[in-house]
Order: C-alpha cells, then structure tokens, then sequence
C-alpha cells in the first residue's frame, strides 16, 4: 500500500513538474499601494494561491503614490502591479508614461469615499446639506461655493480637494459629484494628487478641505473624528470598476504562461474573498500588517466586513457591497468599463486628440486572456465585454444618468458641466463603429461576501 502510495505521489508530482515546466518566469515582482484593494494581491501571496501555481512571487509596498508604481511597471521593475483603471488606459495613450500597458483583470468594484473635514461640513450644513440622506448630492457645496463667489468676487478662493492621481478613478468621482449639482470643478476649486496614505494627515493640516480615496484613509478620518465620508463610490455609481491588474503588452507577449499564472492566482484570491465574512476578516487582520496597509485592523473592518461608518461619532450601516472583489463579475475586465475612462478623459480635457476609443480599448482591457485564466479556476463569464451601465438594479448613477458605449462620443458632451477640447464633430467622424451589449444578471456565485442579494442580506 506504502509502495503504491509513493508511486501515486510520484506521478502526481510529475504531472505537477510538467505543469509548471510551461511557466516562463517564475521569480516576480508585484507593486502595490497601501489600500484595502490590493487585498486580491496579498492574500494570493499570503494564502499560498501564487505558490499553488508554481510562482515565487515577491509583493512589494510602493512608497512613492501611483506615479511610483507607473513607473516601475514601465521600467520593468515592477512585473505586474496593483493599478488604477484608467492607468494602462492613460499610458497606451501617452498622457500618463508612454507605454502600451494591458488591464488584465479587474480586481474589484467600489472602494472609494469622499471624505470631507469638519469645518467645511459645518459650512455645508448651513445651505441644507444632511449627512444621512444616501447618497447625498452636492447641493450644499454649490450654495456655499456661490456664497463664496459673492463674497469674495474677483478674489475668490478657489476650495481645496485631495485625490490620488489626475486619470483615478477618485478624480473622476469627485469631479461627477461635485458637477452633478454644477459645481464647476476646474473654476470653483483646485483638485491636487496626493499619496493615499497622506490623505488624513493632508486633511488635518489644512491643506486640503476634503478629499476621495480608498479605504483605510475615509475610517482614518472619521474615526479620528476630523470629518465624515459624504458618499462612497458605489453611491455615485453602483458596481462601478476601480483596481486593475496591469503589465507592460511586451511582458505579457513574451510570458504567457506566467501572465496566465498569475492571474489564476489572483482570481482564485478574489473568489477566497468573496467566500464568506469571515475570510474578509481574516484578510483585514493580514492587510493590518506593516508590509501591508499597515492600518488597524478595527479600521479595516469598517469597510471589509459589510459595513461602512460614514458619519464621526456614529454608528456603522450596512453597505454590503462597498468592496466587490469576486461576485457580480467583479474580477472581469469589461471593455465598457474601460471606456467609460476614456470618457472622462474627454470630458475633462485629458486628451486633446481624437482618437479610436474602441480600437485603444482593446488593445488594452483583455478579456480573452481573463476567459482562458477564468475557465481554468472556475470563474463564470458575463455574456459579453460590452454593457450598457445606468439602467440595472445593481448599477445606478446618482444622477440617472445612463452610459451606453455605442453612444460614448454623446455621454461626454451630455453632462451640463463638461471640459472637452476637443469637439464633438472630430470624435464622432473617429468612432463610426458600433457594439453588441448584453447585460449581465446580478449573481453571487461565490458567497455572502460584496453581494447585496436578500438572500444574503436580511
């Protein structure tokens, strides 16, 4: 029996050899910033995933904010890394780096809050503004910025806001808040990027009078007590895309195998968290560490665990799906999703050309590499990279506002505060072409965690 034992774990052994005999590089390096999005990452290192499929991964913390870790996936320092959506996007366009990088995988949806300090909250609260009402707009900013403006006429100050990179996400959100109401965000106040983690302290400084970022740095905040989160991103745009997986196109060429590993690793991580409450607090006492987000771990439990607590000195509430890393599609990279930042790249002067916004996209959002990792871990496909977002119970803007991809070019220009240079005639003659939308259902396939279903939420 021992001798029979021993033969099986042999060729089990070689079957496995053989298997990571594809492997093309095995030694990498991953960079990451301090946000409880790099979750997928580390806990594919931490949990063995990485390991399992025959990688030696080394998971590295980026000091030096976003712009540090472009420039080390450019450079090839960094093999893949933690990104924001709009990054890979920004780059292959030549607007942040130049560099044709690829999204590989999403890595959640969500994440994101607009903190705001105490003193400009007290102002707000004058023209109107409730802090319980969900979600909230920006209406009271708007009376006191044209309160501002009367009083001070020629010499108005413009407000002061934190985010963490000009083609974020954050950017984007703060700007869709604030204009929502016709705030004027290049004209009323100055949007500056800080590092995530010196958001609170920018804050308590003075420097800045609120600002959007990822969790830990809304719960530093509110539970120092120096502020409240107004709104968090999913109550600007339910299931809204945020983290990317990205890599140099000449890595992922060069390695595929490698790139199909890694990607395994960190879906499979993603369905880990998903699974249940109690893995996201396994994973909030892990991202705790210092060579992680290096953050309470009662502070990384306000937003990991099913909770948020937007409001100092108040209780949590319920808000299931503030991180969606798995369930809903979340790991897939939708070329809607991708666009969708192109989009705002238009409308708030990024780009100045008019370019193929169909054609950049897939070259560099890859869903078919994602469906080949997929189908090897079990991971369900949508019925299509192209959705229609705005119009599903699960994906909502604030504003009603619908995002159709066939209709792009007419989005950016159909916003009452909106910042193009180029025109809408230029755009339209680029993008002569048209899409196939499916929408996805809503489904939690992979557990209670980052899902909103009744089933699982009482």
């Amino acid at each position: 029996m021992l001798k029979k034992a021993l033969k099986l774990g042999l060729s089990l052994s070689l079957v496995t050899t053989a298997l990571l005999a594809d492997i093309e590089k095995k030694k990498l390096k991953i960079g990451f910033i301090a946000l409880t999005d790099c979750a997928p990452i580390v806990i594919a290192k931490e949990k063995g995933f990485f390991e399992k499929y025959g990688l030696d991964v080394h998971v590295a913390k980026e000091g030096g904010g976003w712009p540090g870790i472009q420039q080390k996936v450019i450079s090839g320092e960094y093999d893949f890394s933690h990104a924001l959506a709009g990054m890979p996007i920004a780059a292959t366009l030549g607007i942040n780096g130049n560099a044709h990088l690829q999204a590989l995988l999403s890595l959640d949806f969500n994440g994101n809050g607009i903190t705001y300090g105490n003193n400009i909250i007290k102002e707000m609260e004058k023209y109107g503004m409730d802090q319980t009402k969900r979600p909230l707009g920006s209406e009271s900013l708007k009376k006191y910025i044209d309160a501002k403006h009367q009083a001070e006429g020629a010499n108005y100050q413009p407000l002061n806001f934190g985010m963490v990179h000009p083609v974020s996400t954050h950017n984007y959100e703060l700007r869709y808040w604030m204009a929502s109401s016709g705030i004027k965000p290049d004209e009323d106040t100055t949007i500056k990027p800080f590092p995530p983690p010196t958001m609170p302290s920018n804050l308590i400084a003075g420097n800045i009078e609120g600002y959007c970022v990822g969790e830990p740095w809304n719960e530093r905040i509110v539970l120092k007590k120096k502020g409240s989160t107004l709104v968090t991103n999913y109550d600007i745009w339910n299931n809204n895309p945020e983290k990317v997986l990205q890599a140099r196109a000449d890595f992922v060429e060069k390695y595929p195998e490698t790139t199909k590993a890694v990607m395994k690793a960190v879906i499979e991580a993603q369905m880990w968290l998903d699974e249940s409450w109690e893995h996201r607090k396994e994973a909030a006492k892990i991202l705790s560490k210092p060579n992680y987000v290096k953050a309470p771990v009662k502070v990384l439990e306000k937003s990991m665990t099913g909770t948020f607590q937007y409001l100092k000195g108040q209780d949590s509430e319920p808000n299931p799906m503030f991180n969606v890393f798995a369930n809903y599609y979340a790991a897939y990279p939708f070329y809607s999703h991708g666009m969708w930042f192109i989009t705002q790249m238009y409308r708030w002067g990024q780009l100045d050309k008019a370019v193929d916004m169909k054609e950049v996209i897939e070259k560099v959002y890859r869903p078919d590499l994602f469906a080949e990792a997929a189908k090897e871990v079990n991971y369900s496909l949508p019925p299509s990279p192209w959705k229609i977002d705005g119009v599903d119970e699960y994906n909502k803007f604030m504003d009603g506002k619908v995002y159709d991809p066939n209709k792009a070019v007419e989005y950016i220009y159909s916003f009452d505060v909106t910042n193009p240079t180029v025109s809408k005639e230029e755009l339209m003659k680029a993008n002569t072409w048209t899409v196939t939308t499916k929408q996805p259902d809503y489904v939690c396939p992979y557990g209670p965690a980052g899902c909103a279903d009744p089933k699982y939420v009482q």
